[in-house]
């Protein structure tokens, strides 16, 4: 594998080259789909249906058996499209629904949960000036990360096939600088807006997108937490960007029901296995997802209803990072779906 880091106008057409010969070599899959969508709080969801998703939660599992099994150190040399940084490569997805998913992964191991740095951005923005995309951050496993392995995803905007390309969009409009909330989203979160011309220099948008994120942390009442020397995230957390936007969105559970959202639920994309999570949804409302898993602008306390299937801790066992959490589990006490469907495929 090369040491050699991606050249700047080289990224997309090496991912395209190396997707082109991974699918090929039987080392890259796609996840066929159908699709539908709902309208719900100003928001045009698309919900994709990936009936034949058990394949990549089987795969999954079979890897989760060895805990040592780490699939980003090193990565599978098919996947690998590249350098990005001197701290990260570039991996393709290796079960992406989305066409030309991309990983950007720590070279050397770093715990998924641990908050983000300022090489972290960077190599996002090297990514990000390339081609207009969405970048995004599961922070731990409640968030929708299924990897203890660091690292952040992006996605072409074009692959959304939407108009707008990310239906968030238009319920951002009301921020203009930021740190702030967006007064039409009704779960906690902050956001900023990023200069138009900052993506053009990875380095300088780095510093000002790292320096945001620590403010929303703080904001958000997520400040790092201090183990043994490294800063660690003090409760779970999504992270979402574009190169006029940044938003971090704090989590209290994984799952809605059977349905696990990540990052991509808050711009409008969710992932189910089949009809009946559909209905589900329709009769919920995709917003009522968000709200549940996230939290809401009101105060802490799960709408009525909005949890089915799940199960709330007593006060006595929520977990101490933060007084309003509340962290949801199955009846049987795993943090764990039968099929995780955030398709990050790490």
């Amino acid at each position: 594998m090369s040491d050699t880091i991606i050249q700047p106008g080289t990224l997309w057409e090496s991912i395209l080259d190396r997707s082109e010969a991974a699918i090929a070599a039987g080392k890259l899959h796609t996840i066929a789909t159908r699709r539908t969508r709902i309208e719900d709080g100003g928001m045009r969801f698309s919900i994709r249906i990936a009936e034949n998703l058990r394949r990549k939660a089987e795969e999954r599992a079979g890897r989760e058996t060895d805990e040592r099994a780490d699939p980003f150190l090193p990565p599978e040399a098919e996947l690998t499209v590249g350098d990005i940084s001197a701290s990260h490569r570039a991996v393709l997805n290796k079960f992406n629904v989305i066409e030309h998913h991309l990983l950007i992964v720590t070279r050397e191991f770093e715990e998924q949960e641990q908050v983000l740095n300022r090489a972290d951005f960077e190599a996002l923005w090297m990514a990000m000036r390339e081609y207009p995309a969405l970048g995004f951050y599961n922070g731990g496993r409640v968030a929708g990360a299924s990897q203890r392995h660091k690292h952040l995803q992006v996605i072409p905007l074009s692959a959304f096939e939407e108009n707008p390309a990310l239906p968030l969009d238009p319920l951002l409009e009301s921020v203009r600088t930021g740190p702030l909330a967006a007064s039409r989203l009704p779960f906690r979160h902050s956001a900023a807006r990023l200069g138009p011309e900052l993506f053009q220099s990875p380095s300088r948008a780095a510093l000002v997108t790292h320096d945001l994120y620590r403010k929303m942390l703080e904001q958000l009442g997520l400040s790092p937490v201090t183990r043994e020397g490294r800063e660690f995230q003090s409760g779970p957390y999504n992270l979402l960007m574009t190169r006029e936007w940044l938003m971090v969105v704090p989590r209290r559970c994984e799952h809605w029901d059977t349905i696990s959202i990540n990052a991509l639920g808050f711009v409008g994309s969710l992932f189910v296995q089949d009809e009946t999570e559909v209905k589900k949804i329709k009769e919920a409302g995709p917003m009522k997802l968000l709200e549940t898993v996230a939290e809401l602008t009101g105060g802490p306390d799960l709408p009525k209803g909005a949890q089915h299937g799940w199960k709330q801790l007593p006060p006595a066992e929520w977990k101490p990072v933060r007084p309003v959490r509340r962290w949801c589990r199955w009846a049987n006490g795993s943090n764990r779906s039968p099929a995780r469907t955030d398709q990050s495929g790490a």
